[in-house]
């Protein structure tokens, strides 16, 4: 068992859960909503809707990272692909506004339906798990099969508990929260994940290398 590269793609996932945690979405507004509107615990069931979302996702991930393992060119595209998604989604972070939300006359009932149905819609979870997740568990299962269950978990549990902090804060600070550290914080993120582009762009050059030098 290769445990530090099973350490490696934990600490790889929960990174970017982290990331994908603060980034502002779809998911992020659901969930601020249903905390400002219906408590705490109606923004905890919500953020706890890519248990339902994201796992299929990566069921199918899993199933077919060997498949993908075993495509080198395909492989090599998809890791193109996902550092342009990587380095896509990077950028925004510089961009975008920290997420604010009108709870007047707002329904906050099923919040966790809600949070099902709104990540359902996101075409970015699509995107995310078939560019980014992906390759990381094809990439590591021909060395350690544990490493992708590993990656799998550390994101999903990353993104699930940053999400609930943020419905921790918003719940005790009815929202008013700084909008200058917001920003820093998205700032790194952008930073990191234009940083893990690279790395995908150097595993598409070493797979392509392979293959036609």
């Amino acid at each position: 068992m290769d445990f530090n590269l099973i350490l490696g793609v934990i600490f790889f996932g929960s990174t970017l859960g982290i990331i994908e945690g603060i980034k502002p979405g779809p998911l992020l507004t659901m969930v601020i909503r249903e905390t400002l509107s219906g408590g705490l615990k109606a923004g905890i069931r919500t953020a706890s809707a890519p248990i339902f979302t994201d796992g299929p996702l990566i069921i199918i991930s899993l199933i077919t990272a060997d498949w993908l393992a075993s495509n080198q060119t395909f492989l090599g595209i998809i890791s193109i692909l996902g550092a342009i998604f990587l380095v896509k989604m990077g950028f925004e972070c510089f961009t975008v506004e920290p997420p604010t939300v009108d709870i007047q006359n707002y329904d906050y009932k099923s919040s966790f339906k809600k949070g099902i149905i709104t990540n359902l819609l996101n075409p970015n979870v699509y995107m995310f798990w078939f560019l980014i997740g992906g390759p990381i568990m094809a990439s590591t299962a021909i060395k350690e099969p544990l490493a992708p269950i590993g990656y799998a978990i550390s994101f999903l549990l990353s993104i699930i508990i940053v999400k609930i902090i943020i419905a921790y804060i918003f719940d005790k600070t009815r929202g008013k929260l700084s909008v200058s550290f917001y920003k820093r914080s998205l700032s790194i993120c952008g930073i990191a994940m234009i940083i893990f582009a690279f790395g995908y762009l150097y595993q598409a050059n070493q797979i392509l290398r392979q293959l036609f030098f």
